[in-house]
């Protein structure tokens, strides 16, 4: 296989372990209030362990699936995600991980969003609050899930 000798763990991604596995989500959205949103998202190592893979979908058809790719930098000491869903939506979010606490954000001027995951002590459970700006306005809620680790 061509550039096999690179499908080696990436030792900049090991703080990023806690994530690895399979998680049943619930939570909200503003766009369909009233309602608790069910769903999958799992973790794994991509190429070796060069990248890690986030892939998610929901019950509700109004959330859509997506999949996500996470990297660094090594010259910047940074992180970043590359995320695609059903819609053919792609987006690129700063990724920081410092201690229990998860943020992918981006700040884009027309439409902003973070999303602020806290990891429990034993890592079996996540709380994600998600945040969304318009046109540089106030914050405002968006997707926000609760991750319990079913693997």
């Amino acid at each position: 296989m061509t550039g096999s000798e690179a499908l080696i763990p990436n030792p900049a991604l090991r703080p990023f372990e806690v994530l690895v596995g399979e998680w049943r989500t619930t939570g909200t959205h503003p766009m369909v209030p009233d309602t608790t949103l069910h769903g999958r998202t799992s973790f794994s190592w991509h190429d070796g362990g060069a990248f890690l893979l986030m892939r998610s979908e929901m019950d509700e058809s109004e959330i859509p699936s997506g999949v996500a790719v996470f990297g660094s930098d090594d010259a910047a000491a940074t992180f970043v995600m590359i995320y695609f869903d059903q819609r053919g939506v792609s987006r690129k979010y700063d990724v920081t991980l410092t201690g229990n606490q998860l943020v992918w954000a981006r700040d884009e001027a027309g439409f902003a969003q973070r999303n602020t995951l806290v990891i429990d002590e034993g890592g079996s459970r996540m709380v994600g609050i998600g945040e969304m700006s318009r046109a540089g306005g106030d914050w405002e809620r968006d997707l926000s899930l609760t991750y319990e680790r079913i693997k």
